[in-house]
């Protein structure tokens, strides 16, 4: 524990407050503190937030400690508090982490590289926690904020630490390297992700290679020639240990051969000959693995250790999944490990999905295993985590968890041996209207509880990334003034992705309003807790009553709807409600001509039953560059609408016209807010790396059959062969909305790395492809767009837009959704 006076100190900051408080905990975000008397709360400025404007309910919560930049607060209306003041919140929450890492004089592996830090550092926690006790960054916490509080989980019982840091421009790693400070580093690899910041891969690796400045060992591939002239130019003190396929290499790796799904690595190391098998067949895996043997090499970890532990290596998630349960309930399943730092962040994720669903917090958890810890101690920890998050029901599955029963884990607990003895169970424990945590060492095959509480079990699925999502959302925020509003588009089930999800990812991430085509649909959100402004862009004419009675506010385009807006609101008593005027510059689609506006606004002027809240338009071709003419006449007529509109009301008429491809190209007429649709989900017109595309369609392989040539595949006889074919069978047709053109060799589809086209006519609940020549077995996945076949592709081969393809998706597809 630190005292404020302690921390005050080491960050350099003015105490303003009674100066008494011992501190254990970390926190930069409001939503997530268990333990608020032995926090200390930094309100952490960045471009698209301030913790500033936290400080008022993280008080309410009970923290009574803070570090600020701010001194223009009034510290007088927090009784019993200490502030400390400094000039960056960020750079004193770094000074902190940095002095509490060298209190510790212990091996710290400081892992960075463009590829695979996450999987290299959980590796190393399944090969080397027999041996240490492990403190570890949880799941990808590499940023400038992330790292920090990762080092800050050091503690008397680490034996071990291991840390990943990753930058995305120039002058990060410099900041990052003293909070490390590792004594063994690892390089992973040099490729082109965040290279649109830096001038050359030179730059950026000399960045990276900034962590090991004062590593006492340092392991790379040797393979890699830019990284390893680089590491060599930089002359670096630390001892290198380097592995590769060239003679020069400390671990000459000899082959790698890849059978049935796994792959044995034979190396030379000081000259004797080794192998190891891994249970991959790629070859990131393989690299990953070696700079693991690397680790374990250096660190004396006996040869026949490593082989046994190297063939059990599991799949590391990075991802809490997210579904509809069966009887209303929603299920967040972290069913790979529960150790106990991942579990404090699913929790904190459990909090902030129930928040918003409402309903009763539940948590299945198994044992934990690996933790090195006193199982008493471990559990008691749990138990007091699980009291801080107000946890309703906990269900505990394991035979170490049931020796603990008489901890109070919550109000309502039950405990069952083994996975099987609560399935057999589970129909007793009556699961309604509950947010679920499924938390469960990889053994416990938490999986068969996630089928049986899940709502729908087709193999076919719509994975939907909410944290690429947030990322894309700020990636257009970043072309805006920070008082500029942002209303995405969640019409048409979120343009097939699941408008509850992604309204309450948007919500919790500082989204000002959103939009949907229908009342029916904002209804919808409402009843799931949706509680941000929403506008329903197609009112229909007998909809307006489910508009008030579910505060939505009513796109109005025509004299007609107003007359009708006005006299439902003039039956029902309602005065002053929001509304938003449609003008039409040129779509040519719905709206008031601009010659109306005069009319209008005296329309408005003369009654008070409603109240223009906006006024917005529509461009047509923004995408276009050919089209941008036009897109100046249409700017320049808003701007007239506008004007005349915000002159007639005393009240501020907010004005909107960008989408999402005019926020990137004419972020010049932002107005007082934008409107992002298709750029949520990585799509755009303007090419950018800094997009990633969010949804990615999936399925697997039902039955593979060996087909002579001159055979016909599916119906009407389609699909030729000319050829012995090896041809699959998938869950998916038109039904689930694979397009029928996409059939006869016109679209492809992914499997284990290659293409595979469509055989024969699309059918309604399945379809055929071609493997011939590809690696495959029954079962294995298959991308139908995603990683590897981008959305645009399938578009172009259909000849329509992304937005139809993915709003053609059925309902009757999974969406699985799943936090990074």
């Amino acid at each position: 524990m630190y005292t404020i006076p302690e921390i005050a100190n080491i960050i350099g900051g003015k105490v303003i407050g009674n100066g008494f408080g011992h501190i254990s905990k970390l926190s930069a975000d409001s939503r997530a503190i268990s333990f608020p008397e032995k926090t200390l709360f930094i309100a952490i400025k960045t471009n698209r937030n301030d913790g500033h404007k936290y400080i008022d309910s993280t008080y309410k919560n009970g923290v009574r400690s803070f570090v600020v930049s701010d001194s223009n607060i009034d510290f007088s209306k927090y009784n019993n508090s200490n502030f400390i003041v400094v000039d960056s919140t960020l750079d004193a929450l770094q000074k902190l982490a940095a002095h509490h890492r060298n209190r510790f004089n212990l091996p710290v592996i400081g892992i960075t590289g463009s590829n695979g830090k996450t999987i290299v550092k959980e590796w190393l926690f399944q090969l080397l926690n027999k041996d240490f006790r492990i403190t570890r960054s949880p799941r990808s916490y590499n940023s400038q904020i992330g790292v920090p509080f990762s080092v800050w989980e050091m503690n008397a019982d680490s034996q071990i630490a291991i840390f990943e840091a990753g930058i995305s421009q120039p002058g990060e790693m410099a900041k990052l390297a003293p909070v490390i400070n590792p004594t063994i580093g690892i390089f992973t690899n040099l490729g082109e992700a965040h290279q649109e910041n830096f001038s050359s891969l030179k730059q950026k690796c000399n960045e990276k290679l900034l962590l090991f400045k004062n590593c006492d060992i340092l392991i790379y591939d040797k393979d890699n020639k830019l990284v390893d002239i680089s590491v060599l130019q930089a002359g670096f003190k630390a001892k290198l240990l380097t592995f590769g396929r060239c003679s020069e290499a400390d671990i000459q790796v000899l082959s790698t051969d890849k059978d049935a799904g796994r792959t044995t690595v034979k190396y030379l190391y000081k000259s004797v000959y080794h192998e190891f098998e891994i249970p991959f067949t790629d070859d990131a895996s393989v690299e990953n693995a070696l700079h693991c043997l690397a680790v374990m090499l250096h660190l004396d970890i006996p040869q026949k250790d490593i082989n046994e532990r190297m063939a059990l290596l599991e799949p590391v998630a990075m991802r809490l999944e997210v579904k509809k349960g069966l009887n209303g309930c929603t299920l967040i399943n972290d069913s790979y490990n529960s150790d106990f730092n991942s579990l404090s962040i699913a929790l904190d994720f459990l909090k902030q999905q129930a928040n918003v669903s409402g309903g009763k917090i539940t948590v299945i958890l198994s044992d934990i295993y690996q933790s090195g810890e006193n199982p008493e101690i471990l559990y008691k920890r749990v138990q007091s985590l699980l009291d801080n998050k107000n946890i309703d029901r906990f269900i505990g599955v394991g035979h170490e968890i049931c020796k603990f029963q008489n901890l109070k884990f919550a109000d309502d607990s039950a405990f069952f041996k083994s996975t099987a003895d609560f399935l057999s169970h589970m129909d007793e424990l009556n699961f309604r209207k509950e947010t679920i945590l499924l938390k469960g060492s990889r053994d416990f095959q938490f999986e068969a509880i996630s089928d049986k509480l899940s709502e729908c079990v087709h193999e076919t699925a719509l994975e939907v990334n909410l944290s690429a999502l947030v990322r894309n959302f700020n990636y257009f925020r970043s072309f805006l003034k920070p008082e500029t509003k942002i209303m995405s588009m969640v019409k048409a089930y979120a343009y097939g992705s699941g408008d509850i999800e992604v309204a309450r990812t948007l919500q919790m991430n500082g989204c000002d309003y959103l939009a949907v085509a229908i009342a029916d649909e904002g209804e919808t959100l409402r009843k799931e807790g949706i509680h941000i402004p929403i506008v329903v862009m197609n009112p229909e004419k007998n909809s307006f009553r489910k508009i008030f009675e579910n505060n939505l506010e009513p796109e109005i385009y025509s004299f007609n709807m107003l007359e009708l807006v006005m006299k439902e609101a003039k039956n029902l008593g309602i005065t002053e409600y929001p509304i938003h005027i449609k003008i039409d510059t040129g779509m040519h689609r719905l709206g008031f001509n601009p010659d109306e506006i005069d009319s209008l606004i005296n329309k408005l002027k003369a009654q008070n039953f409603v109240m223009p809240r906006s006024i917005f338009s529509h461009l047509v071709g923004s995408d276009d560059a050919k089209f941008d003419e036009f897109t100046r006449k249409q700017l320049a007529l808003f701007e007239t609408a506008k004007a005349k509109m915000q002159n007639a009301f005393s009240h501020k008429v907010i004005a909107h016209i960008l989408n999402s491809a005019g926020i990137e190209r004419f972020s010049d007429y932002q107005h007082d807010m934008v409107r992002l649709g298709i750029g949520h989900y990585g799509i755009t017109s303007v090419p950018t790396q800094k997009l990633e595309e969010v949804c990615t369609l999936k399925t697997n392989i039902l039955q593979i059959k060996h087909v002579p040539a001159n055979e016909t595949v599916g119906y009407s006889r389609k699909g030729v062969l000319n050829r012995d074919s090896v041809i699959g069978a998938i869950p998916i047709g038109y039904a689930d909305g694979l397009d029928r053109h996409l059939g006869n060799g016109v679209g492809k589809v992914l499997v284990n790395g290659t293409r595979a086209p469509i055989v024969g006519n699309v059918c309604m609940d399945v379809c055929m492809i071609d493997l011939t020549g590809i690696n495959a077995e029954e079962g294995d996945e298959v991308t139908i767009f995603g990683n590897g076949l981008s959305i645009n592709e399938v578009a172009q081969w259909l000849g329509t837009i992304p937005y139809e393809v993915l709003t053609s998706i059925s309902r009757r597809v999974r969406r699985i959704y799943y936090k990074e």
